[in-house]
């Protein structure tokens, strides 16, 4: 029978397990719960579970309302529409970014503006500025691509890895542009802004709207799941009604509109509330880990784990490594294989979307730094499951791993 990993002794590869990147961590009222969901036979989109886990999101972020999603696609899809983006328009958002974010735009048949990132992996805040700025004309209230006479809609910030993105500048630019700030913060989930005008916001809480995931990989999870949250009542009304099919009368199934069957089931709230009573000891390991590995890289000639900004409280989601390949002796890839072969499991950096074939050929604006990171960094195990010995023995593999110069 094999050892469950907690247990195992790193002594032999036939024995030991994967170290997974991401996994759910499950040790809550989670069971509770959901056993309440089935007593009661509340298990479809409707019950008092939804309700209560938009209630929680919204008290621990900030959020005045919030709409539960399917997930977290669907979130950034309802986000696009209820702001007015049209096949017409234009939506500017990093390259750097799962490709969910992207989609989105085009699921409205509008326009992605693909800029550069920062150190951070977010999108540049004095790129973007200077992009609005010099490349957008304001007339008639409206901003207007130069170049393609296109109307520039939304910004969509996407919140890499769980590092806030400095919108403090940008916010105010939209503003007086009649630009709509969508944030993608599906990865950022208990961060918070530190510093500045922004000081004690939540990630997704900046924008006139803000979107959360709940999948798998997430800091917490509904197994899917997303979130809608913003301020404005007006579009929080019209999120719940194209999220629940647009029903203008739903006893007659009359409507109005074309909707969506987005809504999150009792199930799965009942899932995210359970996961969300213990975000707060997520955290805290996960900022542990992240320190443990921050200390224990440095030693390592060729590494380093990238560096979170100082300008938020950071949820530390994801840990990118970044790789000197001179100085390492090995390339991004032919770490990952080494950490493949020796049970660890790591994840690159998404490809570039202005590099994805569905997006060829669509605008971008002075992509550099996004280049340069997307050759040299790799993710690595980040569970909130991860033992002291799971991390003792990824920075080992990492020593190990490097080729030095002979």
């Amino acid at each position: 029978m094999t050892k469950p990993r907690s247990l195992m002794k790193y002594t032999s590869n036939k024995e030991r397990q994967m170290i997974p990147l991401s996994v759910p961590n499950i040790k809550g009222n989670e069971w509770t719960y959901i056993k309440e969901c089935l007593d009661t036979e509340w298990v479809s989109s409707a019950g008092p579970f939804v309700d209560r886990f938009e209630a929680d999101i919204c008290h621990r972020i900030g959020s005045r309302y919030a709409v539960a999603c399917v997930n977290g696609s669907a979130a950034l899809h309802i986000a696009l529409e209820t702001a007015g983006v049209t096949e017409r328009d234009e939506v500017i958002l990093p390259t750097v970014t799962f490709i969910a974010s992207v989609n989105a735009v085009r699921y409205m048949r509008a326009e992605p503006v693909f800029m550069d990132c920062d150190s951070y992996f977010n999108i540049h805040p004095e790129k973007t500025a200077e992009f609005i700025r010099k490349e957008t004309e304001f007339r008639r209230g409206v901003s207007f691509n130069k170049s393609t006479g296109k109307r520039i809609a939304a910004l969509l910030p996407v919140h890499v890895f769980g590092n806030a993105v400095e919108l403090e500048e940008l916010v105010g630019l939209c503003a007086e542009r009649n630009i709509t700030v969508i944030e993608d913060a599906a990865e950022s989930l208990g961060t918070f802004y530190q510093r500045g005008s922004l000081t004690g916001k939540s990630t997704g809480t900046v924008g006139q709207i803000g979107c959360l995931s709940f999948n798998g990989n997430k800091i917490i999870t509904t197994g899917g799941g997303g979130m809608l949250v913003t301020d404005d009542e007006k579009i929080a009304e019209k999120a719940r009604y194209l999220t629940t099919q647009a029903k203008d009368d739903p006893v007659r199934s009359i409507h109005h509109h074309i909707g969506y069957n987005f809504r999150l089931t009792n199930i799965q709230a009942a899932l995210g509330v359970a996961q969300l009573e213990r975000l707060s000891d997520h955290l805290t390991v996960k900022k542990n880990n992240f320190d443990f590995y921050g200390k224990e890289i440095a030693a390592i000639p060729g590494l380093s784990l990238a560096d979170t900004p100082d300008y938020a409280d950071n949820n530390h989601w994801m840990y990118a490594l970044l790789i000197d390949e001179k100085t390492y002796g090995r390339d991004r890839e032919s770490l990952m294989r080494f950490l493949t072969d020796n049970h660890i499991q790591s994840r690159p950096l998404w490809m570039l979307n202005h590099l994805q074939k569905p997006y060829a050929g669509c605008r971008t604006y002075r992509i550099e730094k996004a280049l340069d990171l997307y050759d040299r960094t790799l993710n690595i195990p980040c569970s909130v499951n991860l033992t002291e010995e799971d991390r003792e023995y990824v920075v080992e593999m990492l020593k190990k791993g490097r080729v030095a110069k002979s």
